[in-house]
């Protein structure tokens, strides 16, 4: 059990040590090539992450756990021929995504980008840097099914590391690209993001680089394994390829959720905006919203959903051995988590949204960019009990129930798009996904209710404690606002706006964790004494 945990944190430090960094490099990279320019990589980079989640979330786990059962089996050559024969077929479909992504691009921007007279984005701006950010198609299929390889292995150190060293060269070439780009060479600022999105391609063969390392590392053991064996199931590759597929079809689903719902707002936002006359805004909502905004509400889901799912693999047991009151409790835990940390977080970031974008990306257009942050916060949590009901449904044997509910959610945000951005401005593509993902969950929660007849009770009656504990957090950034605003101008200083962001955090945080430990939530939530809060409340 210790080998799990430990392996199952690492993976989720990663991921976060991941999205952080992501969201760091994005307040250098804005001074670079502003709103225009966040809008210009978000428009390439959609498309692709909707290509790349097939490879990079849904392979690797089915590999895993593809490899990881015949490993049990002691049948070590059967996980070897599916990981040769997985990288064959990757390496060719990533090569016919390059092709198709690389070739529709024009056709692509001319969907997204219909108006070129009134906004400062060209259809051919649009095809070079999707065309940029394709390349890295032909690395990142086979390299996913490496890491999947290797975690069936149990060994998460690998997928850990090539994971961080892909992010910190991708990172580390966006900017330098960018900064000599714009400042050294007198670039354009869509030659910027070109480069820019082109460091997917260069991240990608850094961390083929060091999957390199560990696979001449483990090579001897690997083989050990081969010459130990007793017996082999020989099973045809097309059967090898259909258990895979099976497996990875609802790791995919999940993956593609989000990038989806941000796809039909890149064929949806610049249409409905120019109908209403709102054209000019283009450029600072769409970015505010899909990238810069983004990259700021995506970290809450990262923290809940690692923690929460690191305990779903136990739900599949729980459930084949049909202990009804250890899996209620195992899903009451995994719902539980996600609140706790979920709930806070879009509150307070939907409270300090002014303060926390003027912070980190500057006090242009605040007005419009804080207030799309704020309403885009709440979404969070939308995101990260998808996320979870999805991987329930999958320990209870319902996973083909989460492509009707994503299905759902997807019709709801193509029919009600539009007509929510002519109501209520570019806040209407908020509402839309809002309204989409929250279907999409709650279709997941009565699926899970009538499948095994699972009470809701205790997860609701803890989620109005955590309500009520985040409206004392609310009164409390509330009051630091109006007491820090007698002194400080954070509404139209960058440096005001970066204290006022520490202040609110700490004071608003340290309020929620007050309430939530004196009362045991979290220790009730979290199943354990958190000992780190035992020392600073000396309990």
């Amino acid at each position: 059990m210790s080998n799990i945990v430990r392996g199952t944190m690492l993976l989720t430090g990663a991921t976060f040590l991941s999205k952080f960094l992501g969201m760091i490099y994005v307040i250098p990279f804005n001074e670079l090539v502003g709103e225009t320019g966040g809008t210009l990589f978000s428009l390439a980079y959609t498309p692709y992450s909707i290509l790349i989640s097939i490879s990079t979330i849904g392979v690797p786990l089915a590999v895993s756990k593809f490899v990881s059962k015949y490993n049990a089996l002691g049948d070590y050559e059967t996980g070897l021929r599916m990981y040769r024969a997985g990288i064959m077929l990757m390496s060719v479909t990533g090569f016919l995504a390059f092709l198709g992504l690389f070739f529709s691009a024009e056709w692509l921007a001319g969907q997204m980008i219909t108006n070129e007279e009134t906004g400062n984005i060209a259809v051919a701006d649009v095809t070079m840097v999707i065309r940029m950010v394709s390349f890295a198609l032909l690395l990142i299929p086979p390299m996913s099914i490496t890491r999947g390889f290797f975690q069936g292995y149990q060994s998460m150190g690998p997928t850990a590391a090539s994971q961080v060293i892909e992010q910190i060269v991708r990172i580390g070439f966006i900017l330098v690209s960018a900064f000599i780009v714009t400042q050294v060479v007198g670039g354009t600022i869509v030659t910027a993001v070109g480069f820019a999105t082109f460091a997917a391609f260069i991240g990608a063969l850094a961390s083929c680089g060091v999957l390199f390392v560990y696979w001449r590392k483990r090579k001897a053991n690997i083989h050990k394994n081969l010459e130990r064996q007793q017996r082999t199931y020989d099973i045809p590759t097309k059967d090898l390829f259909a258990e895979l597929f099976r497996y990875a079809g609802p790791f995919i689903l999940v993956g593609v959720a989000i990038p989806v719902y941000q796809l039909v707002d890149q064929f949806t936002v610049e249409r409905a905006m120019t109908a209403i006359g709102q054209r000019e805004l283009y450029d600072t909502a769409y970015s505010a919203i899909n990238y810069y905004g983004h990259k700021l509400v995506i970290i809450p889901v990262t923290i809940a959903t690692g923690m929460s799912l690191a305990i779903i693999p136990a739900l599949t047991k729980s459930f084949t051995k049909e202990n009804r009151p250890l899996l209620f409790q195992q899903i009451n835990q995994a719902l539980q988590i996600v609140l706790v940390l979920v709930v806070p977080a879009v509150i307070g970031l939907s409270a300090l949204s002014h303060v926390i974008y003027g912070a980190l990306y500057g006090m242009n257009n605040i007005e419009t960019t804080g207030a799309l942050l704020g309403w885009y916060a709440p979404v969070a949590l939308f995101f990260a009990l998808f996320t979870v009901t999805a991987a329930i449904l999958q320990g209870i044997n319902q996973q083909q129930f989460a492509v009707i509910s994503l299905s759902a959610g997807v019709l709801i945000k193509v029919l009600f798009n539009i007509q929510l951005i002519h109501t209520f401005g570019p806040k209407g593509a908020i509402f839309g996904t809002a309204l989409a993902a929250g279907t999409a969950v709650m279709l997941n929660l009565w699926r899970i209710k009538k499948s095994i007849s699972f009470p809701f009770r205790q997860t609701f009656k803890r989620f109005l404690l955590i309500c009520i504990f985040s409206v004392f957090m609310l009164i409390a950034i509330i009051l630091l606002k109006l007491l820090f605003g007698t002194f400080l101008a954070y509404e139209t200083s960058r440096g005001a706006a970066v204290i006022m962001l520490i202040a609110g955090v700490t004071g608003g945080g340290s309020v929620y964790l007050w309430f939530s430990y004196q009362s045991t939530l979290l220790e009730r939530v979290l199943g354990d004494r958190v000992r780190v809060l035992d020392r600073l409340f000396k309990r």
